[in-house]
């Protein structure tokens, strides 16, 4: 009894508290060794960069409630894209382009987002439905480590957390703080009675490839309240690979990165601006507007409209769809 007592509180301190911190303070090292670590930080997040099978295993494990029933588990993959988009030394951004085969046809995903920070002052991070606020890293927990910005397909936010690259029983990894996130369009479309994750994030290199592993909580309101339904285990599995052609992917890059630039610019203005970033979203896309901006990116690569009418109309769909956060 006393045990079970312990882990219902531990299960309700996940849900009222913010995120936790991994671990403590990074202890104090010498010079060389700060900058052999950063490096070595760097050539793992780089190395992520690349032509990859991927393999998408989600499974929900264990019910936290008597009366939810598990989903089967979702198994899916492709063939992915990961190219570097920035790097100036403490900002690295890898953007993610998946190429999905159906049949003798073939079809881009501008997929996920990721750019890593070397100790940032603060994290944009989602605090609840339609909305993404700005949330201080401890001054004290800054040195030695790194976050990870996750943006979704329209280059919209999705979560933010910050963690230390380590290594325990011989392996590299970065290991997150608890972080919130949204809905995947996996879990949107069948409407569960869950509404966002609480989870931790891994990433780690591999001897061909890399992995990123999410451990989560689903959650979601019951009679007013805010409680676990469900734990899910993903395993993202990047497996290096030249047997597939990433050519359309490389074109559709060359054709739109200017666009896709200046969209990133203005949703990193909005958030500065209205203190966070709020926006209606919906279960089929994203963000109400995701599907516009994707379009309009096909509309330049086919020659449809020029970049500057594409840029403008983009960057007034974002202004007038985003709300102040507070």
């Amino acid at each position: 009894m006393i045990l079970r007592t312990s882990l219902i509180a531990l299960s309700l301190s996940l849900l009222t508290a913010a995120p936790a911190l991994a671990d403590g303070p990074v202890a104090v090292r010498a010079a060389d060794a700060e900058t052999a670590s950063f490096e070595a930080d760097r050539r793992d997040i780089l190395a992520m960069a690349g032509n990859y099978r991927v393999k998408f295993d989600m499974r929900e494990t264990t019910s936290w409630r008597a009366d939810y029933t598990p989903f089967a588990e979702k198994v899916s993959g492709g063939n992915e894209a990961v190219r570097v988009i920035e790097d100036t030394g403490r900002k690295i951004s890898l953007q993610h382009l998946l190429v999905v085969e159906m049949g003798e046809h073939k079809m881009i995903i501008k997929h996920w987002r990721q750019d890593w920070e070397y100790e940032p002052a603060r994290v944009l991070v989602y605090s609840g439905p339609d909305a993404w606020t700005w949330e201080d890293v401890p001054e004290r927990m800054r040195k030695g480590r790194w976050s990870q910005t996750v943006y979704q397909v329209d280059d919209s936010p999705r979560y933010g957390g910050w963690g230390q690259w380590t290594a325990e029983g011989g392996v590299r990894r970065w290991r997150s703080s608890w972080t919130l996130r949204p809905l995947a369009r996996r879990d949107a479309v069948r409407g569960p009675v869950y509404d966002r994750y609480l989870g931790i994030n891994r990433h780690s290199p591999t001897p061909t490839g890399w992995i990123h592993w999410q451990d989560n909580i689903k959650q979601g309101e019951i009679d007013g309240k805010l409680v676990p339904i469900v734990q899910e285990d993903v395993l993202n599995t990047y497996t290096r690979s030249d047997a597939f052609n990433f050519k359309l992917a490389d074109d559709y890059w060359a054709a739109t990165k200017g666009y896709w630039a200046t969209i990133r610019a203005e949703w990193a203005r909005i958030g500065q601006a209205k203190n966070g970033i709020r926006i209606t979203e919906e279960a089929e896309h994203g963000t109400v507007i995701s599907r516009r901006l994707l379009e309009i990116a096909g509309e330049i690569q086919d020659g449809k409209t020029t970049e500057a009418k594409a840029i403008a109309t983009a960057k007034a769909l974002i202004d007038q769809a985003t709300k102040a956060a507070n």
